[in-house]
C-alpha cells in the first residue's frame, strides 16, 4: 500500500512538474534548431517574437525564421525589412545576410543580392547556400562558366544540397557539357530519385543532344506522375521543337497554356510555331503575352522565354506611317458586376457603361464595351481587343469589377471565377500582365485603369494552399515598362468606394467628368481626378498612377482649346 501511495505521489510530482514547463523555452529550443521541422519552428519562432522577450542572437534567429516565412510568401520588401532588423541586432549572422540576399533577388534588386552573399561568404567561406544562389544570378546574366564554378563551390561544401548539383547540370547543358550535366544529375539522383526537376530538366538535355527516346522517357514519366506540372509540360514541347514535331509541341504549349492562360513559357514557345507557320497576328498576340512583365524577378527560364517573345515582337510589329495629333483611339471597357460565386457588384455595369459612353463623346473611334466576362470571354476580349491595338496611336483599357493581389501578382476576377483556393488564380482568373499586354501594341498612348481596389470577397474561405501573401484588400504595387501607364482607384493596400444607391463610384464620376475637359494633359489630368476622388471620400480614397506614357510628347482625352 505505501508502494502504491509513493508511485501516486511520484506520478502526481510528474505531473506538476510538465504543467510548470516554461513552454517559451521548448519554443526556444525548437526555434534554434534548423533542422526542425519547418512549419513546427517557424511557429516557435513566432512565439517568442509575439511574446517580446528575445534579445540578441536569438531574437536575430527568430527574426530570421519569419523573414524565411516572409519570403515564401512572395512578401519581399517586408522580408528585407525583417531580416535587416535581424542583422542589426547579429551583423555575423550569415543565415540572415543569405536570406536577405534571396529576398533582394527575388524583387529583382540583384546587385544588393549579390553584396549580401559576397558578404556572406567573406564571413563563412565555407557555407554552400550563397554560393548556389550567386550562382543563380551569373546563369540568368548569362555568365555561365561563373555560374559553374560557383554550383561547384556549392557542392564541394555542401554536397548533400540536391539544388546545386541540378542547377549545374542545366549549366552544363547550356554550355553543350552534356556528360558533364548527365553525371551531376546522375549524382542528385543518388540523393533524392523522386525529386521532379531531376526528370524534367534532364529531359531538356537529352533533346539537346538529340537523344529524343531518352528525352521523352524523362519528360513523359513525369508528366504521368504529374499531369499538371507545367514546367515539365513546357520543356517536353521544348523538346518536341527541337525535334521538329510542331504538332506535338503546338499541342503541349496549348496543354500548358489550359492550365496557365499567363505562362510566358507557353506563350513565347507557341509564337515561335506561329512565326514558323506564317501566322503572324497569333506569333504577335502570343509574343505580347509573354514580352510584358510589371515585377523585376524572373527565373532563368522564364527571363529567356520573355526576351525571345520582346525581341520577335519587335521585329513582327507592322510598320505605319504617322497620324494626326491624337491619331487613331481605341478602349476595351470592361464592367463585371453579376458575379455567381460571390456577392455581386451593381456599380461595375454601371461605371463601364459611363467611361464607354465619354470615351465615345471624346471622339474614340472604336469603344469596345462587354460586360460579366467568364474567364473564357475575358480572354477573348483581350485578344480581339490587343488586334484592334496594333491599329491605334492610343489603346486603353477600363476595367470595373473584383480584383485582388496573391503573392504578389494582380489578378482580374472574371464572373465564373469559385477561387476555393489560392493556386486557382492562376488558371481561374487574369494576371494584370495580360491586360499589359493587350495594350502593348498600340504605337504610342498605352493606359490600363483599373476601378477595382475592392475587399477580396474570397479571402474568408479560400484555402491556403500555396503559403503566399494573400491581401484582403486592394492592388499591390506595380513597375510598368516605359511608355506604359496603370491607374488604380484606390492606392495599392487599399479599397475603392462605390457609390451610394444607383450612383456611379467615386472614381468613375471624377473620371467620366475629367476626360471630357479640354487640354488637359493626360499626367495631370489623372492628378484632378486623384484630387477630387480623395476630397469627394473624404480623405478615404486615394486613386494612385505608376509609370507614364512617353515622355516626349504631351497627350489630350480633347485637344482642343
Amino acid at each position: 500500500m505505501l508502494r502504491a501511495v509513493s508511485l501516486t505521489l511520484v506520478i502526481l510530482a510528474a505531473g506538476v512538474s510538465s504543467a510548470l514547463a516554461d513552454p517559451q523555452a521548448d519554443d526556444l529550443t525548437i526555434c534554434r534548431d534548423r533542422q526542425a521541422e519547418a512549419q513546427a519552428r517557424a511557429s516557435a519562432c513566432e512565439n517568442l517574437l509575439k511574446a517580446d522577450k528575445l534579445s540578441g542572437k536569438d531574437k536575430a534567429i527568430a527574426l530570421s525564421a519569419r523573414g524565411n516565412t516572409q519570403i515564401n510568401k512572395r512578401d519581399y520588401d517586408h522580408a528585407i525589412e525583417t531580416l535587416s532588423l535581424a542583422l542589426d541586432l547579429d551583423p555575423d549572422y550569415v543565415v540572415a545576410l543569405n536570406l536577405r540576399g534571396l529576398a533582394y533577388e527575388r524583387s529583382g534588386k540583384e546587385d544588393l543580392a549579390m553584396a549580401d552573399y559576397n558578404l556572406a561568404l567573406q564571413k563563412r567561406p565555407a557555407y554552400g547556400v550563397p554560393y548556389n544562389n550567386r550562382g543563380v544570378i551569373h546563369a540568368r546574366r548569362g555568365a555561365l562558366q561563373s555560374a559553374i564554378d560557383d554550383f561547384s563551390l556549392s557542392i564541394k561544401y555542401t554536397p548533400k544540397f540536391l539544388l546545386a548539383w541540378t542547377n549545374r547540370a542545366r549549366a552544363r547543358t547550356l554550355m553543350k557539357d552534356f556528360d558533364g550535366a548527365i553525371a551531376d544529375f546522375a549524382e542528385a539522383e543518388k540523393l533524392d530519385p523522386s525529386a521532379p526537376q531531376i526528370a524534367s530538366n534532364r529531359c531538356i538535355t537529352y533533346g539537346m543532344m538529340g537523344k529524343f527516346d531518352q528525352a521523352f522517357a524523362d519528360c513523359n514519366g513525369l508528366i504521368e506522375r504529374q499531369p499538371k506540372n507545367v514546367y515539365a509540360i513546357n520543356n517536353r514541347a521544348d523538346v518536341s521543337m527541337m525535334k521538329g514535331d510542331l504538332d506535338a509541341a503546338l499541342k503541349d504549349y496549348n496543354t500548358a497554356i489550359q492550365i496557365n492562360p499567363n505562362n510566358v513559357r507557353a506563350h513565347s514557345g507557341r509564337g515561335q510555331i506561329y512565326e514558323r507557320r506564317k501566322d503572324l497576328a497569333q506569333a504577335r498576340a502570343d509574343y505580347r503575352a509573354a514580352a510584358y512583365s510589371l515585377t523585376k524577378f524572373d527565373d532563368t527560364e522564364v527571363a529567356r522565354a520573355r526576351a525571345i517573345a520582346q525581341e520577335r515582337l519587335a521585329a513582327l510589329m507592322p510598320q505605319t506611317p504617322g497620324s494626326a495629333p491624337t491619331g487613331r483611339r481605341v478602349a476595351l471597357v470592361i464592367g463585371n458586376g453579376a458575379y455567381k460565386n460571390v456577392h455581386a457588384l451593381p456599380n461595375p455595369p454601371r461605371d463601364s457603361k459611363l467611361i464607354a459612353s465619354v470615351l465615345r463623346d471624346v471622339g474614340f473611334q472604336t469603344v469596345i464595351s462587354v460586360s460579366d466576362l467568364t474567364r473564357d470571354k475575358f480572354f477573348d476580349a483581350l485578344k480581339a481587343f490587343a488586334e484592334e491595338a496594333e491599329k491605334a496611336d492610343w489603346a486603353v483599357v477600363y476595367y470595373a469589377g473584383h480584383g485582388f493581389e496573391i503573392g504578389g501578382v494582380n489578378y482580374l476576377v472574371p464572373v465564373d471565377a469559385k477561387l476555393a483556393a489560392d493556386k486557382d488564380a492562376e488558371t481561374q482568373a487574369v494576371a494584370l500582365e495580360q491586360v499589359i499586354a493587350a495594350v502593348g501594341a498600340a504605337r504610342k498612348m498605352r493606359l490600363v485603369v483599373l476601378d477595382a481596389c475592392r475587399d477580396n470577397p474570397f479571402a474568408p474561405t479560400m484555402q491556403r494552399t500555396l503559403s503566399l501573401k494573400l491581401v484582403d484588400k486592394g492592388f499591390s504595387n506595380i513597375e510598368p515598362g516605359a511608355g506604359f501607364m496603370v491607374v488604380y482607384a484606390a492606392k495599392h493596400g487599399e479599397t475603392a468606394m462605390d457609390g451610394d444607391g444607383a450612383a456611379n463610384s467615386p472614381f468613375a464620376t471624377a473620371l467620366a467628368r475629367e476626360i471630357k475637359q479640354p487640354r488637359i494633359e493626360i499626367r495631370k489630368l489623372f492628378d484632378i481626378v486623384r484630387d477630387d476622388v480623395w476630397a469627394a471620400t473624404r480623405h478615404e480614397q486615394q486613386p494612385f498612377s505608376y509609370g507614364s506614357p512617353p515622355g516626349r510628347e504631351d497627350f489630350y482625352f480633347v485637344a482642343g482649346k
